[in-house]
């Protein structure tokens, strides 16, 4: 396959994400490394996503997060379609949910803020924070504009990594990678 022709290599890395047997058990090793990652992580809001085709579901971890600090707020992204950027809900279990434009929940009515740490879903990652989206720009033009830019950390799973997978201009690397795996990278060391 062409690594250039990003549309075949969505279609591709969601297929065999939907696809994989043991993906279950996969994410409860992820919510493991995910739990794990976040102890000596000083942030207080964490930007993260409603799963969708068989993303790795973050909310259950950070909800463990949270519960040792009230000070601790969880947000899930709503679009902003004018200018293609995603902003940040507060986000709790049970709180009020509708569907976007995309025909994704999203948190209804509760506070807007900016996160310090953005969990981003990946399809696929390659080497050097290169992760590869759907292909709608949002969480880039986010990191592009969000200012300060918060810490960023990848989630997918380990048969996501492409090793040729190049950068495009517009790409945002991220700062660390997880995976069932472990921790793949983390630009703190």
């Amino acid at each position: 396959m062409d690594l250039n022709d990003r549309s075949a290599l969505r279609h591709k890395l969601i297929q065999e994400r939907l696809d994989m047997p043991d993906r279950l058990e996969r994410a409860e090793v992820l919510q493991s490394v995910l739990r794990a990652w976040l102890i000596p992580r000083r942030e207080l809001t964490i930007g993260a996503y409603w799963p969708i085709k068989g993303e790795f579901d973050p909310l259950p971890a950070l909800y463990r997060w949270s519960e040792s600090d009230p000070a601790r707020r969880i947000g899930l992204p709503v679009v902003d379609k004018a200018h293609g950027t995603l902003s940040f809900r507060v986000w709790y279990p049970g709180c009020p949910m509708e569907e976007d434009a995309y025909g994704i929940l999203k948190p209804k009515d509760t506070e807007e803020f900016q996160p310090q740490l953005l969990l981003v879903p990946c399809l696929g990652y390659g080497p050097c924070g290169l992760r590869l989206g759907y292909g709608g720009g949002f969480m880039d033009r986010t990191l592009a504009a969000l200012q300060p830019r918060p810490a960023t950390a990848g989630l997918a799973y380990a048969h996501g990594f492409q090793m040729l997978l190049k950068a495009q201009p517009h790409d945002m690397p991220l700062d660390a990678m997880l995976t069932e795996e472990g921790v793949v990278w983390d630009k703190r060391g």
